[in-house]
């Protein structure tokens, strides 16, 4: 294991009932994802003593390292979106930096309409500004590509403060861009349904864009435009971590150790309450914590238990936030045994748009994508994702039916014939926020009502955005805010 167990931390000096009260203000972090533990790494930079309670047996929510064929593998997350900031800083701090790389291809593709096609070039989420390489692709039909044309005679559409990413664009542009495009793109990310993701939440830019301009594809090309003039902003758009992303967390748990924070693992909170003082007492099974502040950083479901009594209204509002469930089925084969559609042509892999009426949802072909999961000559490791929000019935057949449904797919996608020489599934029930039209309105409810309460901030995916430069970003919030409460706002870093 990597990391140190709750004995371990106590022997470094901090015992149960640490408390507030000496020196520096104490907080408790309540979950050890992504974002807690960029939260207690903010925290500890700024001065205050932490406490890290995590319910599971493991730190690092979705993002987790694994092996395979001797192999290391990403059994989560595999990337951060790049033109952020704020994963790369990160990592950067905890010692990573030099492990930080790009794709070694990022040559992806569609698999639709009977055949892999080239993802083309000159779009924002899948809405097309450039239709010469959308129409050389062969994704769209002669009528999809003449919808998006006959944009320019429909009317500007009042677009509001927020509406559903597929119906807008549906609208605009026509239903094959919306099911053979966006719907696979936006789905990558938040296992959803593009005709409920909220545009405001989920594509800011492109909201931004609908709302100025007249037509959607007008604005689109303007987005365009000003990222050519700012060509600084450019270079990859994802990056990664030399032996898996599954790294980051592994890494910022030790540096949290260093600088002295205490980290206890299968430790579930049961109850928080607050005094009249202002002090925060935390209640887990096998001790109760003083703290002058807490940092909530769960998904919604435990976060409105602990808030029921404390927010009730925002205890409401996390109820009503819904899950995506999925699975990733992650495989290892001979190289000598695979075709030439996976191995040759750098090719990183492929998504499927769900009128297609596929089981797998996309594939990564992480031998070629990344450059440290194909340095065995001998060996090529690809992973399949299952399952999409409101369509998860094939998450219930077994894991080695799970594989036999991959195989079946990447037959037919890329003349997979092979048999793997390792596999494994990784299934994240509930992993998955999603971000209906609205949910920016919920997250400012819910941080209002958090709010009232000085000393408590929450953070994580359900919040800002899904990806890690934004659970991060959400993270150093949450930390700043409570800080701020103890008399000693966030510093810049």
């Amino acid at each position: 294991m990597h990391e140190a167990d709750a004995r371990t931390d106590q022997q470094a000096g901090h015992g149960p009932g640490h408390g507030p009260g000496h020196g520096p203000g104490h907080v408790v972090v309540i979950g050890g994802g992504i974002a807690g533990l960029a939260a207690a790494h903010r925290l500890l930079a700024d001065g205050a003593r932490v406490t890290l309670l995590e319910a599971g047996p493991r730190l690092g929510g979705k993002l987790l390292a694994g092996e395979l064929a001797g192999a290391p593998v990403d059994l989560g997350a595999e990337s951060v979106l790049a033109r952020r900031p704020e994963a790369l800083e990160l990592a950067r701090a905890v010692g990573l930096g030099e492990a930080l790389q790009p794709p070694a291809t990022a040559t992806a593709h569609l698999w639709t309409r009977g055949a892999l096609r080239p993802m083309p070039r000159g779009h924002v989420m899948g809405v097309p500004g450039d239709l010469g390489p959308l129409a050389a692709s062969g994704v769209l039909s002669a009528e999809g590509l003449a919808r998006i044309e006959a944009e320019r005679a429909l009317p500007p559409a009042e677009i509001g403060e927020d509406v559903a990413v597929g119906e807008y664009v549906a609208a605009r542009l026509g239903h094959e861009v919306v099911d053979r495009l966006v719907e696979p793109l936006l789905g990558g990310v938040y296992a959803g349904n593009a005709y409920r993701i909220s545009m405001r939440a989920a594509v800011p830019q492109l909201f931004a864009a609908a709302r100025t301009h007249a037509s959607l594809g007008d604005g689109v090309r303007e987005l365009q435009h000003q990222a050519a003039l700012h060509p600084q902003q450019g270079g990859p758009v994802f990056a990664g971590i030399d032996g898996g992303i599954g790294r980051l967390p592994i890494a910022v748990a030790e540096a949290c150790r260093a600088a002295g924070a205490r980290i206890l693992r299968d430790t579930p909170v049961r109850e928080l309450t607050r005094s009249a003082e202002g002090t925060w007492r935390v209640v887990a099974d096998a001790e109760v914590i003083e703290a002058d502040a807490v940092v909530l950083a769960t998904p919604a479901e435990p976060a409105a238990r602990l808030l029921a009594a404390l927010a009730p209204a925002a205890a409401a509002e996390l109820r009503g936030v819904e899950y995506a469930s999925m699975a990733l089925i992650t495989m290892a084969f001979r190289r000598s045994d695979l075709p030439a559609g996976i191995t040759g042509g750098g090719a990183s892999g492929f998504l499927v748009p769900p009128v297609d009426g596929r089981t797998i949802k996309a594939s990564t072909f992480s031998s070629n994508k990344w450059s440290w999961a194909g340095a065995d000559p001998e060996l090529f490791l690809l992973r399949t994702s299952v399952g999409r929000h409101g369509d998860e019935a094939v998450l219930g057949r077994e894991d080695a039916e799970l594989v036999e449904v991959s195989l079946g797919d990447l037959g037919e996608a890329v003349g997979l014939a092979a048999r793997p020489v390792a596999s494994t599934v990784t299934r994240w029930d509930g992993g998955l926020p999603q971000y209906p039209v609205g949910h920016l309105d919920r997250v400012a409810r819910i941080r209002a009502a958090v709010a009232a309460l000085p000393g408590l901030a929450v953070c994580g995916a359900l919040y800002d955005g899904v990806g890690i430069p934004a659970c991060i970003a959400s993270a150093v919030r949450a930390a700043d805010v409570v800080m701020a409460t103890l008399g000693t706002p966030g510093t810049d870093h």
